[in-house]
C-alpha cells in the first residue's frame, strides 16, 4: 500500500492474519484498520539478517529519562543486549513532542544499527503540527508494538473528588474553573483531557507542562488539581497514597490496579490509550525488521520481563511489523479526528 506507514520501508513479506490483529490490538483497532495489516512497499536491499547485530545499536528515545517511554526501553533493551550478545545502547533525544528524535531516525542508515522508541505522539504529530521534518508514513519501517499503556486519571489528594462524577460535576459547577495539567499542548495526555472534556460535556482549564514529570510532581504537591498521567510514571504514586486515583483509561480492570475503575464506567465509551513501539528507518531490510520483532517478542514473552511491565500497567502481546503498522495507520486516524474536533494546534 503506497499511502500507508512504512510504504518505502522493510516488511517481513509475510501478510498478517486479520485474526492475529484481531487478537492483539482488540479493542483498541476497529474492525477496518485490520485490512491494512499487509506488508508494503520494497524491502531494503534484498539482504537477508546475516549476523545482525554485530556490533553496538543505538536506540533513540524521544522522550527525556526517566518517563514511562524510557522506562519501558530500558527493560527492554538491557534484555535484548542480552539475548542477542549486543549492547542495544539508549539515547535519549527527547523534544517538540518526539519530533526531534524522529528526524534522527529517518535522517540514520537504514542498516539496523539505529533503531527508536516511540510512544503515542508519533501519531498524532501528523495531524498536530502543519509540516514534519519527515513523513510519518513512509520515512520509518514499524518493528515492534512493545507495549499499551492506559493513562491515570489523579488528582492531588485535597481535592474533594473520589469519582469520576464528582470530578464532572465540580466542573459542571465551575466552568473553566479546574485546572488540568498535561505533559505538553499536542501531548497525549492534552488529548486525554480534550476528549474526556468533549464526551463529558464540560470544560477545563488546561496547563501544559514540559513533560509528564513535572506535571506528577505538582499533582503531588498540591499546585494543580488534575492529571492523565501515563501509568507507568503515576502507578506508584497512585498505590502510595502521594495522588488519588480516580480512573483509568482504558476499559475493564487493570490488573495491576483492579479496585480501579475505567472512565468508561461514567462516560461510555471513553477510552484513550499510550503505546509504545519499535521503529527502524524506511529501507531498514526485512529480514533484519523481522529478526529484531521475533527477538521482542521472546523478550517480552518471558514471565520475569511480563511481570515487571504488568506491573507498571503496561499490557503486551505478541505481534508482527505488519500489525503495528496497521495499529499505527487506526491510531493516525483516531487522533487526527480528536485534534481537528478540539482545534488543537502548536505552530
Amino acid at each position: 500500500m503506497e499511502d500507508g506507514i512504512g510504504g518505502r520501508g522493510a516488511g517481513t513479506g509475510r501478510r498478517a492474519a486479520p485474526a492475529g490483529a484481531a487478537a492483539l490490538l482488540s479493542p483498541l483497532m476497529p474492525p477496518g484498520g485490520r485490512a491494512l495489516a499487509q506488508g508494503t512497499g520494497r524491502q531494503g536491499g534484498g539482504q537477508d539478517a546475516g549476523d545482525w547485530p554485530s556490533r553496538p545499536v543505538k536506540v533513540i528515545v524521544t522522550y527525556p529519562p526517566g518517563g514511562g517511554a524510557d522506562t519501558v526501553a530500558r527493560i527492554l533493551f538491557a534484555r535484548l543486549s542480552e539475548t542477542l550478545g549486543q549492547q542495544f545502547v539508549i539515547e535519549n533525544r527527547g523534544g517538540a513532542g518526539g519530533t526531534i528524535g524522529a528526524q534522527a531516525l529517518a535522517r540514520s542508515t537504514p542498516d539496523g544499527y539505529t533503531l527508536m522508541h516511540d510512544a503515542t505522539a508519533f501519531s498524532v504529530n501528523p495531524s498536530l503540527f502543519r509540516s514534519l521534518p519527515y513523513d510519518a508514513r513512509r520515512d520509518f519501517a514499524p518493528a515492534f508494538l512493545a507495549v499499551v499503556v492506559p493513562n491515570l486519571l489523579v488528582a492531588t489528594p485535597s481535592v474533594p473528588v473520589r469519582t469520576v462524577a464528582d470530578v464532572i460535576a465540580l466542573a459542571k459547577s465551575r466552568p473553566g474553573g479546574l485546572d488540568w495539567a498535561s505533559a505538553g499542548n499536542g501531548s497525549a495526555q492534552h488529548l486525554a483531557l480534550a476528549l474526556f472534556a468533549k464526551m463529558a460535556g464540560i470544560t477545563l482549564n488546561h496547563v501544559p507542562y514540559r513533560g509528564g514529570g513535572p506535571a506528577l510532581n505538582d499533582i503531588i504537591g498540591g499546585q494543580i488539581n488534575f492529571f492523565f498521567s501515563n501509568a507507568t510514571s503515576s502507578i506508584g504514586h497512585v498505590k502510595s497514597g502521594a495522588v488519588r486515583g480516580i480512573a483509568h483509561t482504558a476499559t475493564g480492570r487493570m490488573a495491576a490496579l483492579p479496585d480501579l475503575p475505567p472512565v468508561a464506567d461514567t462516560v461510555p465509551g471513553y477510552e484513550c490509550l499510550e503505546w509504545n513501539g519499535v521503529f527502524a528507518p524506511a529501507a531498514t531490510p526485512g529480514p533484519v525488521i523481522a529478526k529484531l520483532n521475533a527477538a521482542l517478542n521472546a523478550v517480552v514473552a518471558e514471565p520475569a520481563i511480563a511481570e515487571r511491565l504488568a506491573g507498571l500497567g503496561a499490557a503486551t502481546r505478541p505481534n508482527t511489523p505488519e500489525e503495528f503498522r496497521a495499529f499505527l495507520e487506526s491510531e493516525m486516524t483516531k487522533w487526527g479526528r480528536v485534534v481537528r474536533e478540539a482545534g488543537i494546534s502548536v505552530d
